[in-house]
C-alpha cells in the first residue's frame, strides 16, 4: 500500500490543511479536531483501500487505519504541518469528573434512600441515626471543590495539595459563617462579594486553571532550592484572594446563568426537553459529548437544590436495558442471549455499554427502538417535572433521589420506556440471521494465539470503544487484567510500536497480524504508567515480556484497564475463540488459514 497516497487523500477529504484544528494518532486510528465536520468527505474516506472506518467521537473525527496508523500519519503530518494535541475540553472534563463518579453516585443514592425512609416514616429527620447517615451520604457533595481541586490539578499538572488548600480555604468553616453573613468582608480595602461555595464546580475549575499558569511562573522565579516552599506560599498568598475577589463570583455567575438557562428552557418545554433527552441521551455517551453535561447537572444540585436533567437519562438508560431484553427473549444463538441477559441487568444497573456496543448498536434496530421508546419515556418523565435531589448516575437505582414532585411520571416514563423498548424489538428488532447460528467449518490445521496478560476473559463486544466492541478493527478476544505484564501470544515480530506505549503490533511467522491494546483511550497518559521492552522489527518468542503497566495508577486516572488482543486481518482465518471465562496459561484463539 502506498502510505502518502492514502495520508494525502484523506487530508483532502477532511477538508485540507485548512479545516484541520489539531490532529494526532493513537494505536489504530487517526484523530482530527476540524473546523467544519460538514466538510469532511465521510463516504468517500471510508472508500478507501486502507481505512477501516469513520468515528465521530468525543469531539473527535477518527479515520481508522489499524496497525499501519503511524506509517499514514507520518506523511499527512509532513504535508499539513500538524501538531499533536489534545481535545482539551471534554478531555478535561472527562478526567476531572471520572475519577470520582462512583463515590458521587453512591453518596446520592445513600441520600436519596434516606428521603425514602422519611417519606415512609421509618427514620426521623432530628435522630441521630438520620443525622450521621445524612452526613455520610452529603459530605461529598459538599466538599466537592476540594475532589475537583485535585482531580483537575492533576490534569493541569500543578500542585494538587495547593490547588486543595485553595479549595478548602473557600469552604473554610469561619470564613463560609462570615462570606454568607449580613457583615460586609473586605480584604486590603477590597469589598468581597458574600456566597457559598460548599458544592459548586465552575469557581473552583477557573481558580486550578488560573493557577496553572501561575505555579509555572513561579518556578522559573524561584531558585530552585527555595521553590518547593515559596511556590506554594506565593500561590496561596495571590490566588485565595484573587478566587474570592473574582474569580469565585464570576464561577458563581455563570453557574448560576447556566443553571437558570436549564431551567428556564425546561419550564417552557419541558415535554420537549424530556423527549430531546430521553432519546438522544446514549447517542451522546457513544459520541463522548455526554461529559459536558455532568457539570452543568452537578451545578444545577448546587445551585437550585435539584436538576431536571438526571430523570430523563434514567429513562434513556432503561430504554437500552428494555430493548436488550427484547434481544435476550428473541434470539436463539446461545452467545448473543447470554451476553444480552447479562446486559439487562447491568443497563438496569446503569451500566449500558455492554447493552449498546454488544447487542443494540451491533443490531441496529434495536438501539433505534430503545432511541424512540426513551424519547416518549422522557417526555413523559420531563411534562411530569420529575427532578433529582442528588447526583447519581441515571439507573433504577437512582429512584430514591427523584422523590418529591413529579416522581409518578419518572416511574411511568421508565415503565413506558423499558417496555416499549422491549416489545418494539422483540417483534421488529432482532434480524433473522441472529435467530439461528451458523455453524462455522474449520480447517484442521490450526495456530494457537496464547493469552498475553492473566486475567479474566469478557466477549470483545462488551468493551467501551465502538471500534473495537463492533468488530470493525477485527475479531478478538478481551481481558480485564489481573497482572501487570504483557507477553507475546505467538511466535513473530514486532511490526509497530508507539510513543504512548500502550499498544503493540505483532506478526506471527505464518502472517497473522495482531493488536495487543492496553485500556481505552489510553493514548492519552502519553506512555505515563507504561513500560516497553521491545522494539520495532524485533523478533519474540511465545512468553517474551513485551511491557509492564501499573493498573492501578491508570484506573485512578480515571481510565478503563480493560486489555483487546485483535486480529487485524481475520478475514483471511477462521477463528475459534476459547470457552474458558479466565486466562490460566492456556490459548485463546485458534487460527486457521480460510
Amino acid at each position: 500500500m502506498n502510505y502518502e497516497t492514502l495520508a494525502k487523500d484523506i487530508l483532502g477529504l477532511v477538508g485540507g490543511k485548512a479545516n484541520i484544528n489539531e490532529a494526532w494518532h493513537c494505536a489504530t486510528r487517526l484523530r482530527f479536531k476540524l473546523k467544519d465536520e460538514n466538510k469532511a468527505q465521510t463516504a468517500e474516506i471510508e472508500a478507501l483501500p486502507g481505512v477501516v472506518t469513520v468515528v465521530k467521537s468525543a469531539g473527535q473525527y477518527q479515520v481508522v487505519i489499524g496497525n499501519s496508523v503511524a506509517k499514514v500519519f507520518e506523511p499527512l503530518a509532513a504535508a499539513a504541518g500538524l501538531e499533536h494535541l489534545d481535545n482539551r475540553f471534554i478531555s478535561f472534563i472527562s478526567s476531572v469528573f471520572t475519577p470520582f463518579l462512583g463515590a458521587m453516585a453512591g453518596t446520592g443514592v445513600l441520600k436519596g434512600l434516606l428521603a425514602l425512609l422519611v417519606a415512609i416514616g421509618w427514620l426521623d429527620k432530628t435522630s441521630g441515626t438520620y443525622q450521621i447517615w445524612y452526613a455520610a451520604g452529603d459530605a461529598f457533595f459538599f466538599f466537592l471543590p476540594i475532589w475537583l481541586a485535585f482531580t483537575a490539578a492533576k490534569q493541569l499538572k500543578v500542585n494538587q495539595y495547593v490547588a486543595g488548600a485553595l479549595a478548602g480555604a473557600l469552604l473554610y468553616p469561619s470564613l463560609a459563617t462570615v462570606l454568607t453573613g449580613t457583615k460586609p468582608l473586605d480584604f486590603l480595602g477590597i469589598r468581597v462579594i458574600g456566597t457559598t461555595y460548599s458544592s459548586s464546580v465552575i469557581p473552583i475549575l477557573l481558580a486550578v486553571w488560573l493557577l496553572s499558569y501561575l505555579q509555572p511562573a513561579l518556578d522559573r522565579a524561584f531558585h530552585e532550592s527555595i521553590r518547593n516552599i515559596l511556590t506554594p506560599l506565593v500561590s496561596l498568598l495571590i490566588m485565595v484572594p484573587l478566587t474570592l475577589l473574582v474569580v469565585g463570583p464570576l464561577g458563581t455567575s455563570v453557574g448560576t446563568v447556566l443553571s437558570s438557562g436549564v431551567e428556564s428552557i425546561y419550564n417552557v418545554a419541558s415535554y420537549v426537553a424530556g423527549a430531546v433527552m430521553g432519546a438522544m441521551w446514549q447517542v451522546f455517551v457513544i459520541f463522548g459529548v455526554h461529559w459536558t453535561f455532568v457539570p452543568v447537572m452537578t451545578n444545577n444540585i448546587g445551585q437550585l437544590g435539584h436538576d431536571y436533567m438526571l430523570p430523563m437519562l434514567s429513562v434513556a438508560v432503561l430504554s437500552q436495558a428494555g430493548a436488550t431484553l427484547g434481544v435476550f427473549l428473541k434470539t436463539k444463538d446461545k452467545k448473543m442471549k447470554a451476553l444480552a441477559g447479562s446486559a439487562v441487568l447491568t443497563g438496569i444497573l446503569g451500566i449500558t455499554e455492554p447493552a449498546i456496543y454488544g447487542v443494540t448498536l451491533k443490531l441496529k434496530k434495536p438501539f433505534i427502538f430503545a432511541t424512540i421508546a426513551g424519547g416518549i419515556g422522557g417526555a413523559i418523565a420531563g411534562g411530569g417535572g420529575a427532578q433529582a435531589s442528588a447526583f447519581t448516575l441515571p439507573s433504577l437505582l437512582a429512584l430514591p433521589t427523584y422523590l418529591g414532585k413529579g416522581f409518578m411520571s419518572v416511574v411511568v416514563g421508565i415503565i413506558v420506556a423499558f417496555v416499549l423498548a422491549a416489545v418494539l424489538t422483540y417483534w421488529f428488532g432482532v434480524p433473522s440471521a441472529s435467530l439461528e447460528k451458523a455453524t462455522q467449518k474449520v480447517s484442521s490445521v490450526e495456530e494457537e494465539v496464547m493469552a498475553p496478560v492473566s486475567g479474566t476473559i469478557v466477549p470483545l463486544s462488551t468493551v467501551k470503544d465502538e471500534v473495537f466492541a463492533s468488530g470493525a478493527m477485527g475479531r478478538g478476544i478481551a481481558i480485564v487484567p489481573e497482572a501487570d505484564t504483557l507477553v507475546s501470544p505467538i511466535k513473530g515480530k514486532v511490526v509497530a510500536v508507539y510513543p504512548s506505549k500502550h499498544a503493540i503490533g505483532l506478526i506471527s511467522d505464518d502472517g497473522l497480524e495482531i493488536l495487543l491494546h492496553v485500556g481505552i483511550d489510553t493514548v492519552q497518559l502519553n506512555g505515563e504508567h507504561f513500560e516497553q521492552f521491545v522494539k520495532q522489527d524485533q523478533q519474540v518468542d511465545v512468553g517474551d515480556k513485551l511491557l509492564v503497566f501499573d493498573r492501578e495508577a491508570i484506573q485512578s486516572a480515571g481510565y478503563d484497564i480493560t486489555f483487546m488482543m485483535i486480529i487485524t486481518n481475520a478475514e483471511n482465518y477462521n477463528i475459534r475463540e476459547t470457552e474458558d471465562t479466565a486466562t490460566n496459561g492456556n490459548w485463546l484463539l485458534a487460527v486457521a488459514p480460510q
